[in-house]
């Protein structure tokens, strides 16, 4: 009888564009005034916005869905405010269904979309994944549709975004807050690092036959400036009791599995990485 060897599973980068903000988004506080400097200046920096996609025997998985092409201008999904304080710049190529078109990979063949929450430089594309089981933490989804409920037009929620899931009806499969750690596929698990930077985040950790262990924090950590030591807390936050216990839960992961922490916009690990143009890590 001869063993059908699985491929191994493939992880794709996907450089989806270039947000920026001032950085007391991102780290809160991080020049604040003093006697000597009482006007301590506001800093807008750059970061970039990506996703990741795996390619694996039992299915592919994607992490996160970017910003939606149609973000920006007049008739831009975002409001005005919003755009102002958030801009986000794509080149075409940047589109995540250009991203996976320049794979060979369509839509419809994700079988799993992961959100680690459903701001709007993350789930912008959820709506193209009608096919898909997208995975996402109950207190995300159910604080997300009271904004939707509410009208909310500003802000890190996007009402047009929602709408398009809502109307396209998509297969929500939620991550209630006592479940963690949940196999996906061989080598692939959800972890779920509870309210923080959103009401709840999620993450995955990946096993690689040669590039060993994987968290994709997303905006559980924003950068190696966030995860310290000490943990630098960022300036969106929902709860920064349960940032901090996931900063360090993401750490003791990182150092029981040995495993390479992925930030959610750090621009020099972002360097740093194989992009989907370049290859791939196995």
């Amino acid at each position: 009888m001869t063993n059908i060897i699985k491929p191994n599973p493939k992880l794709y980068v996907m450089d989806n564009g270039r947000m920026r903000m001032d950085k007391n988004w991102m780290i809160a506080m991080h020049n604040p005034a003093t006697v000597d400097n009482p006007n301590a200046s506001a800093e807008f920096v750059e970061f970039p916005v990506y996703t990741v996609l795996i390619d694996h025997p039992d299915g592919k998985i994607l992490f996160d869905t970017a910003c939606n092409p149609n973000s920006m201008g007049q008739n831009g999904r975002w409001g005005e405010a919003t755009q102002k304080m958030f801009p986000i710049a794509m080149s075409e190529e940047c589109y995540l269904h250009h991203r996976l078109e320049q794979l060979n990979v369509r839509p419809e063949e994700i079988k799993y979309v992961v959100a680690s929450h459903l701001h709007l430089d993350h789930a912008g594309c959820l709506e193209m994944f009608t096919n898909a089981t997208i995975i996402v933490h109950e207190d995300e989804l159910n604080g997300t549709l009271q904004t939707y409920a509410r009208n909310q037009k500003e802000g890190a929620y996007v009402w047009a975004d929602i709408d398009a899931w809502i109307k396209n009806n998509l297969q929500w499969r939620t991550i209630k807050r006592q479940e963690d750690n949940l196999k996906l596929a061989p080598g692939i698990s959800i972890l779920n690092f509870g309210s923080g930077h959103a009401w709840g985040m999620l993450g995955l950790h990946v096993e690689m036959p040669e590039t060993g262990g994987i968290i994709l924090a997303s905006d559980a950590i924003y950068t190696a400036d966030s995860f310290g030591p000490p943990v630098k807390p960022p300036g969106i936050i929902y709860d920064s009791l349960g940032y901090n216990n996931a900063v360090e839960k993401i750490r003791r992961i990182a150092n029981e599995t040995n495993s390479q922490v992925w930030f959610g916009h750090d621009s020099n690990q972002f360097k740093t990485f194989r992009k989907s143009t370049e290859g791939y890590y196995e």
